[in-house]
């Protein structure tokens, strides 16, 4: 079959490689119908995220469910599928208490209570680095599923890939953001990012009734696309101090709720780059840290972008002083999917109007390019496999 693989960091190419077999009696293999490119995608793509060897990419994908295990009861040959991207048993104690991501099978080999850089990692992940499992991700034809009765669900005929793709990740992150937060109405919440997981956060944070959302970034495409597809307000932090103006609209005391949607940021200064080498870290705090200081005294920080190492000269002091409450990690998805489809059948929410690039998965390396590189106001881009950029069943719209 044909995949996306990661070589090295900036090299991603098109390989045949071998189909997906069965290996667990759980096990589905999923012909893949839409998949797409993630901002955390990026993190491997430029070295932030160590792989060593050549690995299929992507934990966002759906498809049509083409083989299952002898133990598989919830889906059968045939059935459309949306699938979350923590790979998560069901069993164990974390998933019975709401946390796949933290699942205890599901990375055997590096799993552990640590959190290390290295080592003693949360549960697995599709196409995302031998840290979390070494799974082979969706960015191809086909992709095998593990514990296929706890991850996919069903998709119903009437709605189109597109309107249900991002429930395998950046939508059940955003609503995360806002959950975490206990947003219920009345609240000025700031958003630091406005990629995809910001944007969803921005939607969401209106859902939950906030009075004022704010999307902060310093790229003029994705303010455009906050304005567009979530009606909030805008700052460009190139051009404006995002800090002073959210206090000057909050009589001084800062947002109710800061949302970190970026992580760890590849853009940093010289000096920046300098403590990086000395400190042994790669990216900057520089997100978090304005969500530090935007948000008021006794406000929520929630942090849904990545951050994979420990970084020197954490502002502890400051959390401290102003009794700052925060919230840090992956998507709970499987213990939110259910809840958060029920939102796109009742259309109280709209998931593929972020989408700027439609093209076929052939095409992948050069849209890792562009989606890099910031160029061609390149937001969210969804890969088909197959001949045509975009398949007939896509065209259907909230």
């Amino acid at each position: 079959m044909k995949a996306a693989v990661f070589h090295r960091p900036g090299k991603i190419s098109i390989d045949n490689v071998a189909d997906p077999k069965i290996e667990d009696p759980q096990d589905a293999i999923v012909r893949v119908t839409a998949t797409a490119i993630c901002g955390s995608d990026l993190h491997i793509y430029n070295g932030f995220s160590p792989q060593l060897k050549p690995m299929v990419m992507g934990h966002e994908f759906m498809g049509i469910v083409e083989e299952v295990g002898s133990a598989v009861t919830k889906v059968k040959k045939g059935d459309r599928v949306v699938v979350p991207f923590p790979i998560a048993c069901g069993g164990c104690f974390f998933c019975g208490h709401g946390l796949p991501g933290h699942c205890e099978h599901s990375n055997p080999s590096k799993y552990g209570p640590e959190g290390g850089l290295l080592s003693g990692k949360g549960g697995g992940l599709f196409g995302y680095t031998d840290l979390y499992g070494g799974y082979d991700g969706g960015q191809a034809e086909y992709v095998r599923v593990p514990y296929a009765n706890t991850g996919p669900r069903h998709v119903s005929a009437n709605l189109a890939d597109e309107q249900v793709l991002f429930l395998t990740d950046v939508f059940p992150t955003g609503y995360s953001a806002v959950e975490w937060a206990g947003v219920k109405g009345g609240e000025t919440v700031a958003v630091f990012g406005c990629g995809p997981v910001g944007l969803m956060a921005q939607k969401v944070a209106w859902i939950r009734g906030a009075k004022r959302v704010i999307g902060v970034d310093i790229e003029d495409y994705r303010l455009r696309m906050a304005e567009k597809a979530c009606g909030s307000e805008t700052v460009n932090l190139h051009r404006m101090d995002p800090i002073e103006y959210i206090r000057e609209i909050t009589e001084g005391r800062g947002a109710d709720v800061c949302i970190d949607a970026v992580g760890q940021e590849a853009e940093r200064s010289i000096w920046e780059r300098i403590a990086n080498v000395v400190h042994l870290q790669v990216g900057s705090l520089n997100a978090l840290r304005m969500c530090l200081s935007a948000v008021r005294r006794g406000g929520v920080v929630s942090v849904v972008g990545v951050y994979a190492m420990p970084y020197d000269n954490f502002p502890l002091g400051q959390i401290f002083d102003k009794g700052i409450t925060m919230r840090f990690g992956q998507a709970p998805v499987q213990a939110c999917i259910d809840n958060l489809l029920q939102w796109v059948e009742n259309k109280s929410i709209r998931l593929d109007d972020i989408i700027t690039h439609r093209l076929a998965l052939r095409e992948a390396p050069n849209a890792y390019h562009i989606f890099n590189r910031k160029q061609d106001g390149c937001v969210k881009v969804v890969l088909y496999p197959g001949q045509t950029a975009e398949p007939a069943a896509a065209g259907a719209q909230l």
